[in-house]
């Protein structure tokens, strides 16, 4: 009798039917489905087995169906075929089998096509046998009148199409999704626009700073360019002859710097500045155009002296009108320069910061786009004495670290603040005095430095005294407003 093996639906994991085949009593029919996948169907004369399309289908939503077909073993001239059905991803599927009767075989998860088997058993009682292993003790056989089984590739597409669904999105989804996104991205957005914005101002104020720092170490004197003058008619009547800034800027300033324009007094807005600018305390002042609105104390002083019993302290000169230009890298810078500044003389006791300061720039770094608002995109550039001049920036906090607070304890205090900030020297705090009203500066009992007066007297340090613009000694040990800068 001719016998021949067979695999049946093979994929690429192996053949999913296997088993012997006796041409005698069954007949093979191939055929290929559309996709290909090679289909073949084994018959048998008598009975056909209706529940193995179910069992299939179940399988396709289960994902993965491995069939064997197995001969087991040859009783009383009777061949018998044992269909094992096995899910692998059931962790608790047991894939042994008892050869012995039609119950156990059903509890192996055995499928006959009787409801009554004859059974052949010569196994150990009790002794578990798995279905395809015949060499484990002596085998046993199930009689089959006969078997239909039939399973095209039908199961393979379902089973792809099921996989297709699954790692599709569906509209709710999508919409869910684009909705969260929007959310975290208005939540996240502006801290993040500006982180960028602030990075990008710091960026360009230092490199503003060390331009005009080598520009100002390439001019010979600061002092005398235009003209500052007053004068008196015959009928009583005073003007100023002013063409100090705007001079400054054309004869000066223009040789060691790139200029793109220059506005006089009058048309200030046309180098792109903002007609408006909030300052540090969050108010708005109009742009300043003359020294005097910008501190009122630059220009003119009368105010008892504290020190002196009976003594006033005075000061007085010309109100100077503002000047602007535009940088060819598109800042907009506002002049304020006094012809009349007076060089470092190794002072030791008191003496007016306004005879020092020979300019005060006011810069936009993005002209009058926005927001237009300091220590962001504004910010101030003094420079100190005319020859061997000093440039600071001065990045001031928002608030006073302290009301009253000595020399030595000043340092904590701004750290205690902002780890970033420290104390300012005496060439920053002049500059905040010159901006005041940017800064909104107020102490009428002044403020600390961190310069010492006197260095061969190390109990004195310098304080300026905004409510006349004196620089002064001050022991050390004495309590005086702080105001912190950044590194």
């Amino acid at each position: 009798m001719k016998k021949r093996s067979v695999s049946i639906l093979s994929g690429g994991g192996g053949p999913l039917l296997t088993g012997t085949i006796d041409e005698s009593a069954a007949e093979r029919h191939p055929q290929s489905d559309p996709s290909g996948n090679l289909t073949k169907e084994v018959s048998t004369k008598a009975v056909k087995y209706p529940s193995l399309r179910a069992v299939a289908d179940r399988a396709a939503i289960h994902s993965t169906l491995v069939l064997r077909l197995a001969f087991s073993c040859s009783t009383r001239g009777k061949r018998a075929y044992v269909l094992s059905a096995l899910r692998t991803p059931l962790a608790h599927a047991n894939a042994t089998a008892r050869a012995c009767g039609q119950k156990r075989a059903g509890q192996a998860g055995l499928i006959t096509s009787r409801s009554v088997a004859t059974t052949y058993c010569g196994c150990a009682s009790g002794t578990p046998r798995r279905a395809l292993d015949s060499t484990q003790g002596k085998p046993c056989s199930v009689a089959l009148l006969g078997l239909t089984f039939t399973m095209t590739a039908r199961l393979s597409r379902f089973h792809n199409g099921l996989v297709g669904l699954r790692s599709a999105f569906t509209m709710a989804e999508i919409l869910l999704s684009l909705t969260i996104i929007g959310v975290v991205a208005a939540i996240t957005l502006p801290s993040l626009t500006g982180n960028i914005n602030e990075r990008t101002w710091n960026t360009q104020r230092k490199a503003l700073y060390a331009r005009f720092s080598q520009a100002i170490a390439l001019m010979p004197s600061l002092n005398g360019y235009g003209t500052l003058r007053e004068s008196t008619d015959s009928a009583g009547s005073t003007s100023i002859e002013d063409t100090a800034a705007e001079t400054f800027v054309t004869s000066g300033l223009s040789k060691v710097l790139k200029i793109n324009n220059i506005c006089d007094n009058e048309h200030l807005e046309d180098c792109g500045l903002p007609s408006r600018i909030t300052t540090l305390d969050a108010s708005q002042i109009s742009t300043p155009t003359k020294m005097s609105e910008l501190n009122s104390k630059m220009t003119s002083v009368n105010v008892a002296d504290w020190i002196s019993s009976g003594a006033y302290l005075t000061y007085d000169t010309i109100d100077t009108k503002a000047a602007a230009f535009e940088t060819a890298n598109g800042e907009s810078i506002l002049v304020f320069y006094n012809p009349s500044c007076q060089a470092d003389m190794q002072e030791t006791g008191r003496y007016y910061v306004q005879t020092k300061l020979c300019a005060t720039f006011i810069y936009d770094l993005n002209g009058n786009k926005g927001p237009n608002t300091v220590n962001k995109d504004v910010g101030i550039i003094s420079v100190i004495y005319p020859t061997d001049s000093v440039v600071v920036a001065p990045y001031p906090h928002a608030q006073n670290a302290s009301t009253s607070v000595s020399y030595d304890d000043s340092a904590a205090a701004c750290t205690a603040q902002d780890s970033e900030y420290r104390v300012p020297n005496k060439y920053e705090l002049m500059s905040m005095f010159s901006a005041q009203k940017l800064y909104g500066l107020s102490a009428s009992s002044g403020y600390n430095t961190s310069s010492l007066a006197q260095i061969q007297y190390s109990t004195l340090a310098w304080r300026i005294a905004f409510v006349a613009g004196t620089m002064e000694p001050h022991p050390k040990t004495h309590g005086y407003a702080l105001r912190c800068v950044k590194r």
